[in-house]
């Protein structure tokens, strides 16, 4: 009579289902169940959890837990705030100490602890071990507190986590993918116990962070990207999963650690490749849907590219590290205009890094310049420049340039290094890309502040030691007149007796909103108009209070706000191109996305 099926949507004991949920009617010989209505505080097959889906519920289809096995259980488990009644209706007595703990009270003793903890990384793993057994409580601590643990959950400590993951490795948070399954993904896919997934973070590990080749260890970033969807985006946790593509790794360190936990050989290059990652995006299209977003996370540059390439045209597919960065950095330089004056098409920008990440900002800033002044982009490419690591990206280089790269070859002379590239340019505006820590040297800095009142550095590179200069070498270098921002987070710098606040150009204000405007949406491929939408947004959500801080950025205190206004901007422009299927179109779509948004406190289960 009771289907045991797995089921998020509900959760009652089987006294009540059977005394008061579930009524037997005979009808031709056979045996119907009925669902009565359940009253709303139980029911959670409508709202948060379903907004973003648009799959119908099997209303027979319930979960049926209790005692020791609900304890075990993360997505239901809620340690010592289960109440009397719900001790005695669950069979819990006995199984947890005497004591009543509300989930406040829970997220106040998480804090303490995870305070007490002097290493980055023993936060990071008292965090993992949180979300394996009390999700809605690690998720809750993540929002209430994202300034503080964004760092743990993610750059910086998510690097170190993900080069000693063998290590740290408990049980699995996502599905792994190598070699070994081709032929079968399809299979793989269904192995996971969620049905209904709306996004997918995928990576190969061969380019985590700026720490390199990680192999089947870059899981961490998978893991950690969706918890921000969730966090940030309001997106369920249920509809996530992380997803590591093991094509083995040439990373000889990891080849030789005993407690490696990926393909032991190098990497598979060339159609070999390329047939698994062809048989992964038809598999999970398959499994899936044609709405499932998938996002390709740390993907080294010669694939990053051609995978964005090859399956926009027939995929939702977004890469974070070209086209989330981009649209972060973007919305940096439009709010920076307040402070530094003029449009964007009165600036010269000067990348180090020519890398996903530089040349998909220096598009997108050249589409949005076209956009304003309605000029070719052709034109307006002319006024960016970038360097990689054999000098200034030049005509003369033209036949050498990978395929990326070319768009960005001017007329100049040969220039090898960053300082003569800052002296004969002249930039207004220094990103850096680059990877590599230290490379905004002193001479860079009071180069860029010779010829500029407030000049603009963004030092982007993660994690925190990669990072092209710190945020005191910026403002002391520049004299306090630097309007500074990095990748990674940095304290708040004294100086001449004035304390200076640095942004954060972080992915996450882009990624978690427009993913959620894609989803409620049901929007069937990404346009660059929306990743401009977003920046518009997060622009627009800096206030007068952050630029008198010299901030860029607003604070992360109220990301949720800010990625509900990106959802429904990219939502906007998603009808406004026609390539939105969730009809009719909502009135409100900023409320609308806040409706969507998944919420972390504990269910009644009476």
């Amino acid at each position: 009579m009771l289907s045991f099926l797995r089921h998020r949507h509900y959760l009652r004991p089987v006294e009540r289902l059977m005394e008061g949920a579930m009524k037997k009617t005979m009808s031709n010989g056979s045996v119907h169940m009925e669902i009565e209505e359940i009253d709303n505080k139980y029911e959670e097959a409508y709202g948060e959890h379903n907004a973003t889906e648009d799959q119908l519920i099997t209303p027979w289809t319930v979960s049926v837990a209790s005692g020791y096995s609900l304890l075990r259980d993360p997505i239901y488990n809620k340690g010592l705030a289960f109440t009397e009644k719900e001790r005695d209706a669950h069979y819990l007595r006995g199984l947890l100490p005497p004591a009543l703990l509300n989930q406040e009270l829970q997220e106040r003793r998480m804090m303490h602890n995870l305070r007490n903890y002097e290493v980055p990384l023993h936060r990071y793993i008292a965090m993992m071990d949180l979300q394996e057994r009390n999700e809605r409580l690690f998720y809750k601590l993540l929002i209430d507190n994202v300034e503080e643990l964004l760092p743990v959950v993610y750059t910086p400590t998510v690097g170190e986590a993900c080069q000693k993951y063998g290590s740290i490795y408990r049980r699995p948070q996502g599905l792994f993918i190598s070699l070994k399954e081709k032929g079968k993904i399809l299979e793989v896919l269904k192995n996971w116990p969620e049905r209904n997934i709306q996004v997918i973070v995928v990576t190969d590990g061969e380019r985590i962070l700026g720490l390199g080749d990680l192999g089947c260890q870059g899981m961490g970033i998978p893991v950690g990207k969706l918890s921000l969807y969730t966090a940030l985006g309001g997106i369920r946790p249920s509809a996530c999963l992380p997803i590591t593509i093991d094509v083995g790794t040439n990373n000889e360190q990891l080849l030789n650690d005993e407690f490696y936990i990926g393909l032991r050989h190098k990497r598979a290059r060339g159609q070999e490749y390329m047939e698994l990652l062809d048989e992964f995006m038809y598999a999970v299209k398959k499994n899936y849907g044609e709405k499932v977003l998938i996002q390709f996370e740390d993907f080294a540059n010669h694939n990053a590219f051609e995978l964005l390439s090859r399956y926009s045209s027939s995929h939702l597919v977004f890469n974070d590290d070209i086209q989330g960065t981009a649209s972060v950095v973007v919305a940096g330089l439009l709010s920076a205009l307040k402070l530094v004056g003029g449009t964007l098409a009165d600036h010269t920008f000067l990348f180090l890094g020519a890398g996903e990440a530089g040349t998909g900002i220096a598009e997108l800033i050249a589409l949005e310049v076209s956009k304003q002044t309605q000029s070719p982009v052709e034109e307006t490419r002319k006024k960016i420049w970038l360097v990689d690591s054999k000098g200034l990206i030049v005509r003369s280089r033209f036949e050498s340039l990978q395929h990326f790269k070319k768009p960005w070859a001017h007329d100049h002379e040969s220039i090898k290094d960053l300082l003569g590239a800052v002296q004969a340019i002249k930039p207004t505006v220094l990103i850096g890309t680059s990877g590599v820590g230290k490379t905004f040297t002193k001479e860079v800095v009071e180069a860029m502040a010779s010829f500029n009142e407030k000049p603009l550095i963004l030092a982007l590179s993660n994690p925190t030691s990669q990072s092209e200069c710190t945020a005191e070498e910026a403002y002391t270098w520049s004299q306090g007149r630097a309007i500074f921002a990095s990748g990674s987070p940095f304290d708040p710098v004294e100086y001449d007796g004035k304390v200076y606040v640095p942004g954060q150009a972080n992915n996450a204000y882009i990624f978690p909103g427009f993913g959620l405007g894609l989803i409620m949406s049901g929007t069937i491929r990404v346009h660059d108009d929306m990743l401009l939408a977003a920046s518009e947004a997060l622009a627009a959500q800096v206030s007068e209070e952050n630029y008198e801080k010299g901030l860029i950025y607003p604070p992360f205190t109220n990301i949720r706000k800010i990625s509900a206004n990106i959802a429904a901007k990219v939502a906007a422009k998603a009808y406004e191109l026609g390539l939105a299927s969730r009809l009719p179109r909502p009135k409100d779509l900023v409320k609308f996305a806040e409706s969507c948004m998944y919420s972390p406190g504990y269910r009644s289960y009476l």
